[in-house]
């Protein structure tokens, strides 16, 4: 099921943040592996986002985010996992509006 959340938190040093949703009570969490965005390792906090999730439970965390793309856009197929070698400067910008 996907879903429209918006970026609480991400801790680029964990490579991990927090994305709350209608549909996530209390948020739910992703890695950056999960960016489904080529190049990109983390998103800003505020950022509106399409997210995939799995039921509440399945690996002892209220909701994790199977994957994660910019509001508005088609996500891609295949969610890199090697980047460049500061993995965790790259910040996706996306506008908005458009």
């Amino acid at each position: 099921m996907a879903t429209v959340g918006t970026v609480r938190e991400w801790r680029d040093g964990e490579g991990w943040g927090v994305i709350d949703s209608a549909d996530t009570p209390g948020g739910c969490w992703t890695h950056y592996s999960q960016v489904a965005v080529p190049g990109y390792r983390s998103l800003p906090a505020g950022q509106v986002v399409e997210l995939e999730w799995e039921a509440p439970g399945q690996d002892g965390y209220p909701y994790r985010a199977v994957r994660v793309w910019p509001y508005g856009h088609e996500p891609v197929d295949t969610v890199p996992t090697e980047g460049p070698s500061e993995p965790y400067r790259s910040t996706l910008a996306i506008d908005r509006d458009g």
